[in-house]
């Protein structure tokens, strides 16, 4: 029997109070809304829209795809982000999850790896051509695709234009190396003691690794090779973290949320964000003279940002994969991707790009993402991802925090990751226990 929780020895209590919160927090059927399910197909569908934009942007794809498929009707049911996992978790081992569901990039192969998704690899109605490999990984396992590729997006460099400016620095032309930025950042805070020359993302979970596991691919280095073994004390990735601690140096280490706000106000030179940032910055600080540019890189190599997003995938055990991919494949065209992009707040890329030449895509803001979408690398494909995150995180932070050199930091986590993935850490905590 598959099973997707983590640790096999959850309390009978835990799962019945897990039950409770998928029934309670799993949103029916939408009501009111001037739809008929009497004699049609239903499809269960949960997603993570739950904000009333994005609902509202995603039901518009929902009766558009029932206009085309008369005969069918989904059930929307909403997930948060804070349980949503554990929701979907449940539900696979209680034999109640949906037909299709939306999983982000990062998840996905822990589903995969437990069987529990249909393999939508040669079903009727796509292929995988319309996507980029590196889009395209996430949803793959063993040979098989076991989640579509749905909206993605990155991160970028913005860039206070004032504050640059006041150091003689030409804010025309972007910086390809991040030496350069580096460089800028020192002059930044040289002349403005009450300002930061980079905004670097110190401990903050989940978020901290799409800092810096860029830093390691810019510069040529991995966090594990082709057949899963660690390979995080990399000398590219040791000189990679070394140049986000000099960053660093000349700036603020603070959350995310924290480093977003203080751009806004105008105190930071260098930022990596996302296209939240600029929707934040017109409302409230419109005449913050800001730019962006896609992220610099390191001499001789490819600069290469973080790439996430959603995907769609279908229940294995689902009596309707055929009506259940034909919303997937609905979904995840050109054409509803950029439509339902177009009315999120903040935005997102279309994971086909075939519309990147889309004028919404090609706005002063949003072009510089739909170009670092083409230069973007998501997470390993690994069951265990979430748990190498955390030790990623974990080790980054005690460098950042100047407990550790990078080497010892890296050195750290290559132990612990190497523990993890050869399965040596679970086994020495079971002898512990007897």
């Amino acid at each position: 029997m598959n099973t997707l929780c983590r640790r096999s020895g959850l309390a009978a209590l835990a799962i019945l109070l897990l039950l409770a919160l998928v029934v309670a927090g799993c949103g029916g059927d939408s009501a009111g809304d001037g739809r008929s399910k009497e004699g049609k197909t239903a499809l269960k569908f949960w997603h993570f829209w739950s904000e009333p934009t994005q609902k509202a942007a995603l039901m518009e794809r929902i009766k558009a795809f029932e206009a085309e498929n008369p005969d069918t009707y989904v059930e929307l049911s909403e997930l948060s982000w804070n349980d949503g996992k554990a929701k979907l978790q449940l539900a696979f081992n209680s034999s109640t999850a949906p037909d299709v569901l939306e999983l982000g990039s990062d998840w996905v192969a822990q589903f995969s790896s437990a069987g529990v998704l249909a393999n939508q690899k040669g079903m009727a109605g796509d292929n995988d051509s319309r996507f980029s490999a590196e889009v395209l990984a996430p949803g793959q396992w063993n040979g098989g695709t076991f989640a579509w590729p749905w909206v993605v997006d990155s991160r970028v460099l913005y860039f206070n234009k004032t504050l640059l400016a006041s150091v003689g620095a030409d804010t025309t032309k972007p910086d390809t190396l991040w030496s350069d930025v580096l460089a800028k950042a020192e002059q930044i805070k040289a002349k403005h003691p009450q300002a930061y020359g980079f905004g670097a993302n110190g401990p903050d979970q989940h978020r901290l690794y799409k800092k810096i596991i860029p830093f390691f691919w810019s510069n040529g280095g991995q966090v594990m090779d082709a057949n899963g073994t660690p390979t995080i004390n990399s000398p590219q990735n040791i000189q990679a973290l070394e140049a986000y601690l000099e960053l660093a140096r000349t700036g603020l280490i603070e959350t995310q949320k924290a480093l977003d706000q203080q751009f806004v106000q105008g105190n930071v030179g260098f930022w990596i964000s996302g296209p939240w940032l600029a929707d934040r910055i017109r409302k409230d600080n419109p005449g913050l003279r800001f730019g962006l540019q896609t992220m610099p890189g390191f001499a001789g190599h490819q600069a290469v940002s973080f790439g996430g997003g959603e995907y769609l995938a279908i229940n294995n055990a689902s009596k309707q994969k055929e009506a259940a991919k034909k919303l997937v494949v609905f979904l995840t065209s050109a054409k509803q991707s950029l439509e339902f992009c177009k009315a999120l707040p903040g935005g997102m890329t279309p994971a086909d790009l075939s519309v990147a030449g889309d004028p919404f895509l090609q706005s002063e803001v949003r072009k510089h993402f739909t170009a670092q979408m083409k230069a973007a690398r998501f997470t390993p494909v690994h069951p265990k991802w979430l748990d190498i995150e955390a030790i990623v995180e974990e080790e980054v932070s005690q460098a950042i925090l100047g407990n550790k050199e990078a080497a010892q930091a890296l050195n750290d986590a290559q132990y612990r990751l190497t523990q993890l993935t050869t399965g040596e850490a679970a086994n020495a905590a079971e002898t512990a226990g007897h």
